[in-house]
């Protein structure tokens, strides 16, 4: 028999560990409903699975992912809702809708863990496998949950009150009035279903130019450009103006400053270093990715180095904190109450202690790391994921997901690692791959255990059962791992180019064809041996080649993720990945174990981080912004501006703004168009007949085709209705007072 909750708050009989007050959830602990059952635990695997995926999208390309328990809320209420009227059946629960948003929450963590490490694997010259990616991401969730729920009592029983958890309270709230009956599901939908449209006739009927650039004849180098796309512009909308705009001012620097200094200066000269032609012979792309990006992966790193150490204080005391309430709390003891009910303390440690064991005996590390070295990283996997999960609960209670540093974390796990791999004396590329994935681990379980005590503190206000949570997000935690693999290597393997144009290929021939062991059948069928350029050399860029028996190239295999070619030899073009956070590590592995990167370009780079800070301005965003490309720091500066007009024109103040239902609008944007690209992706993997039959293109004009006006105008449609919904002409019967801070970026950097 299902008991729905009075409209007021019923005492749960739990003191703040603070005030001393008592604690009163919106569920009773006396209180039965249905809470953990099939639907809601399926519901939330499927829409985990679903932002999850596009999540991986967004980290792809900006670097960050957008929290998806709000959303996630929002449409369980909305779907259960249809589906009681439709069949007649029971409505759900709130607290059936709560297990949907925590089992959903799990796939957006564990998709900006993989995001920001795995392709790195790539960027260093490997080859990235599904089974690799889906242990790390399996192993790392798990064991960031498990890791956490012994911190529940210190942190969400015995710090309500002084651990605000923004995100986990703006949830709740969207809980408690769905089950009041207050919905803004529709917003999320129409934004959905909009940006879903609007990506499919840009992309795949090619109806106007994604990338409108105009360059200046008298000013060579300098490319003013920018990807109309609404899930940069939803980006944009949600992460502020003021943010968005550092992050434009820092593709500014890097696009309208540098890249025509560099053509300036470098009129007249040779190659330079890591250039392999005359800068004079350069485009601007070409200035780009052998210089920009080393200066932005320079600028990048300083910054999130300074990240952390501005929340070192806040780290140390976390820490000190964390341990003592543990220590209190005598480590999550198990209670009769409902609402006290944690997984036994026991199976938390069994289960630790075997996750770790699977990760040293698993495929994890490659088959040349000896059993020492497996354990050895097994321990420090044990050791810096146990440390980084209680700072990341407990700063996500202090200042939220969206200031939480989860990349300086890895970046701290990243060096620390690769230092004692280097004093032990294993530097061998076997050992690279392992600091890759130790560094993944961690910040997923990061990532996750900053999850997980955002869903625990929902659950704590709406008066859920924490072990009924705990359960919930460990299987959303495991169905997201499993699918992520596929979907990061779909969308790399759909946007991968195969060339055999000269000017894509090595002036050179491999330098010793004997080495070369693995092959691989190329487009013609023919089987060639596989020649990896991991750093470049004079003739020959770094990627994957195909050379013959005598050492000739005859095709590049360029991925998606970090590829320099992004147009096909048949003139068609695909969607390439600048993965900046992924970079990152492999500037780190490659800096420290192999001292072989252009470290004059990596400082400079670094200063410009410094001398942002000193200046007052967040280095990481600015650095962000030098790394990125200018069209995509576009997109999200207009968003900004967008913002910045309804909080004009309304008067608005800060929390009024983040309650307005454009920013549920702007979180279907980023949805619907990253599945949308995602689906699209997939018509790349079909015959070549398939795309042409939906390119529209070919039946338009060339002015059309080339013009930036078709491009613009349909950005500022999609621009205007989000301005419009700001300013509260569109949706008028939702209500905004659901909606707070809780969407939000994930991380610090935008």
């Amino acid at each position: 028999m299902s008991v729905h909750p009075p409209p007021e708050p019923a005492v749960s009989g739990t003191p703040d560990g603070e005030s001393g007050s008592t604690h009163r959830a919106y569920v009773a602990d006396s209180t039965v409903m249905p809470e953990l059952t099939w639907s809601a635990v399926t519901l939330g695997a499927i829409l985990g699975i679903i932002f999850g995926a596009s999540s991986l999208y967004l980290v792809l390309r900006v670097g960050m992912t957008v929290s998806a328990s709000i959303p996630v809320a929002v449409l369980s209420i909305t779907l259960f809702r249809f589906f009681s009227r439709a069949t007649g059946s029971r409505p759900a629960t709130i607290l059936e809708n709560n297990i949907v948003q925590t089992t959903g929450s799990a796939g957006e963590s564990i998709a900006f863990g993989i995001g920001v490490t795995m392709p790195a694997l790539m960027i260093l010259g490997y080859d990235m496998r599904a089974v690799q990616v889906m242990l790390v991401a399996a192993l790392g969730g798990l064991l960031g949950i498990l890791m956490m729920i012994p911190l529940r009592r210190a942190f969400i029983v015995k710090q309500h009150g002084s651990l605000a958890y923004p995100e986990g309270t703006a949830c709740a709230k969207v809980l408690i009035v769905g089950e009041q009956g207050g919905s803004s599901a529709r917003t999320v939908f129409t934004g959905f279903g909009m940006a879903f449209l609007y990506q499919f006739c840009m992309e795949a009927l090619k109806l106007w130019n994604q990338y409108p650039a105009r360059g200046f004849e008298k000013f060579k180098g300098a490319v003013l450009s920018c990807e109309v796309s609404p899930i940069l512009l939803g980006v944009g909308y949600i992460i502020g103006p003021r943010i968005a705009s550092v992050t434009f001012a820092g593709g500014v620097l890097a696009y309208l400053v540098l890249t025509p200094t560099i053509s300036l200066f470098g009129q007249g000269s040779g190659a330079i270093f890591p250039g392999t032609k005359p800068i004079g012979d350069m485009s601007a792309k070409d200035i780009r990715d052998a210089y920009i990006l080393y200066i932005g992966a320079g600028a990048v790193a300083a910054g999130g180095v300074i990240s952390l150490l501005q929340a070192l204080p806040l780290i140390l005391g976390s820490i000190k904190s964390g341990l003592g309430d543990l220590a209190r709390s005598g480590g999550g003891v198990s209670s009769t109450a409902r609402t006290e009910r944690d997984l036994p303390l026991w199976l938390v440690g069994v289960g630790s202690t075997l996750l770790v064991a699977a990760i040293a005996a698993t495929g994890l590390f490659p088959t040349e790391v000896d059993l020492t070295g497996r354990i050895a990283g097994a321990l420090m996997i044990a050791v810096f994921g146990f440390l980084f999960v209680t700072v990341s609960s407990r700063l996500t209670g202090e200042i939220g997901s969206s200031s939480n540093p989860i990349s300086g974390m890895t970046v701290a796990t990243l060096l620390l690692t690769c230092l004692i791999f280097v004093l032990l004396g294993w530097v061998g590329t076997e050992y690279r791959v392992a600091a890759v994935s130790i560094a993944g681990i961690v910040c997923v379980a990061a990532s996750n255990g900053g999850t997980t005590s955002q869903d625990l503190k929902t659950g704590y206000l709406v008066g859920a059962t924490p072990k009924a949570q705990q359960l919930s997000i460990l299987v959303g935690a495991l169905t997201s791992a499993i699918v992520i693999g596929f979907t990061l290597l779909l969308l790399n393997e759909a946007s991968t180019v195969v060339t055999n144009k000269a000017e894509n290929l090595p002036k050179i021939a491999a330098p010793d064809v004997s080495k070369l062991t693995k092959t691989e059948a190329g487009p013609d069928g023919k089987e060639y041996k596989v020649w990896w350029v991991v750093d470049p050399i004079p003739g020959a860029e770094a990627g994957k080649y195909l050379v013959d028996d005598a050492g000739k190239a005859v095709y590049l295999i360029d991925p998606a993720i970090n590829g320099r070619v992004d147009t096909r030899d048949d003139g068609s073009k695909v969607t390439k990945y600048d993965a900046p956070k992924a970079r990152l590590m492999a500037l780190i592995i490659d800096g420290i174990m192999r001292g072989q990167l252009p470290w004059g370009l990596v400082i400079l780079g670094a200063l410009i981080s410094v001398l942002m800070q000193l200046s007052l301005v967040p280095s990481l965003a600015f650095a962000v912004g030098v790394y990125l490309p200018l069209s995509t720091s576009m997109p999200i500066f207009v968003g900004g501006l967008v913002r910045v007009a309804v909080d004009r024109i309304k008067k608005a103040n800060a929390e009024d703004s983040d309650s307005s239902p454009a920013v549920l609008l702007s979180s279907g944007y980023i949805a619907g168009g990253a599945i949308a690209g995602i689906l699209i992706a997939l018509l790349a993997l079909a015959p070549s007949s398939v795309s042409n039959a939906l390119d529209l293109s070919r039946q338009l004009p060339d002015s059309w085709n080339q013009g930036a006006w078709p491009s613009l105008a349909a950005f500022g449609l999609m621009a205007g209705v989000l301005l419009l919904c700001g300013l509260g002409v569109f949706f008028k019967g939702d209500d905004p007072s659901a909606v707070s801070d809780g969407v939000k970026g994930r991380e610090e950097d935008l």
